[in-house]
């Protein structure tokens, strides 16, 4: 199976909240929440791919090859490539049910694995959302980050001491999920954290702690001293706040604001190796992509993710290949244009 044939088998496996098209930006699905939209007019998610796409690269190929070393350390692992699966969960609701949360936690789990790579996991109204992918994280030896909704504490509590039976590798709590109005809807509110909150949730486990949905470096200081061990800044796919910036936009404003000592991924539209070079560039040490991995799984299972993120890493080498960096960390602010 080849991307193209991946692509064609989805179209039919995903329908009718997904359309698979040629560019995912937003456009056909804006506002159809539930499904893959962005909230309301969509800008959230169509500035996001816009931004990105407006970034150029420097070309530069005189120089003596050392070849291309795309290896990223954290949470004291080693992986193939900086690139990680978004979480992604209420699979039913917001797809279809041709996979259910089990097999598409196995599909994400499992194929970034097998690639080299991890995957980030869901947290949803049901528990199942969250805890079907434990099973499958257990089966991988910890390979995986479970992501927690901004729930009352007691509920937080509980699922960060599910995580850590289960061997995960590190924790995450997506606080941009507390725009997620569908929850509230169903009988399950999420709450804004406080710097105070944040500092007690991420202090009751001796486990590496991510902080999803920074989007501004007045939040990221606030996680950088809650103690946290890196952030995601991204804007929740422009599905929690119309007119979002694009979080590449303020990835450079938030990595001077924290420094080199925190972990930095970003997300927001990110659709090729290309792109992970731009957030690289931008500040990121790496990034979390959601809705391809989504087309990924429905149309080859953990296979076909295997195959979405080798080509990923495909692409980012060649890039890197094409613009003079032998390793990420030579991957600067130099070698793009934002003009």
């Amino acid at each position: 199976m080849n991307y193209q044939e991946l692509l064609e088998q989805a179209k039919g496996r995903i329908a009718p909240k997904c359309r698979v098209c040629r560019e995912c930006n937003g456009i056909a699905c804006r506002g159809e929440i539930p499904g893959l939209g962005g909230k309301g007019s969509g800008s959230g998610f169509i500035g996001s791919y816009e931004y990105l796409s407006g970034i150029r690269l420097k070309m530069d190929v005189i120089y003596q090859d050392r070849g291309q070393d795309t290896v990223f350390e954290c949470f004291g692992k080693s992986f193939a490539a900086p690139v990680f699966v978004a979480p992604i969960g209420a699979i039913g609701l917001n797809y279809n049910n041709n996979m259910d949360e089990y097999s598409y936690g196995e599909a994400v789990v499992e194929g970034a694995a097998m690639a080299g790579c991890a995957a980030f996991t869901g947290d949803g109204v049901n528990d199942v959302v969250f805890n079907a992918p434990l099973q499958v994280i257990r089966k991988v030896q910890g390979l995986g980050v479970p992501t927690i909704k901004p729930w009352g504490l007691g509920d937080v509590l509980e699922k960060i001491r599910l995580a850590e039976e289960a061997g995960a590798m590190a924790l995450a709590m997506d606080v941009d999920s507390a725009g997620l109005a569908l929850l509230a809807a169903q009988g399950k509110p999420v709450y804004p954290k406080s710097p105070a909150e944040l500092e007690e949730i991420i202090s009751s486990t001796s486990l590496p702690f991510v902080i999803k949905g920074v989007m501004t470096a007045k939040a990221a200081m606030h996680a950088a001293k809650a103690g946290a061990y890196g952030i995601v800044v991204s804007n929740h796919g422009g599905r929690v706040l119309d007119y979002a910036q694009a979080p590449c936009a303020v990835l450079p404003e938030i990595r001077a604001a924290v420094g080199a000592g925190m972990k930095i991924w970003v997300d927001g539209a990110i659709r090729s190796g290309g792109d992970v070079f731009k957030a690289i560039a931008l500040g990121a040490d790496g990034v979390l992509i959601g809705r391809p991995y989504s087309i990924a799984a429905f149309g080859g299972g953990k296979e076909g993710v295997a195959l979405y993120t080798k080509k990923i890493i495909d692409e980012l080498k060649d890039v890197m290949k094409m613009t003079g960096c032998a390793a990420l960390k030579e991957i600067t602010r130099e070698k793009i244009s934002l003009g």
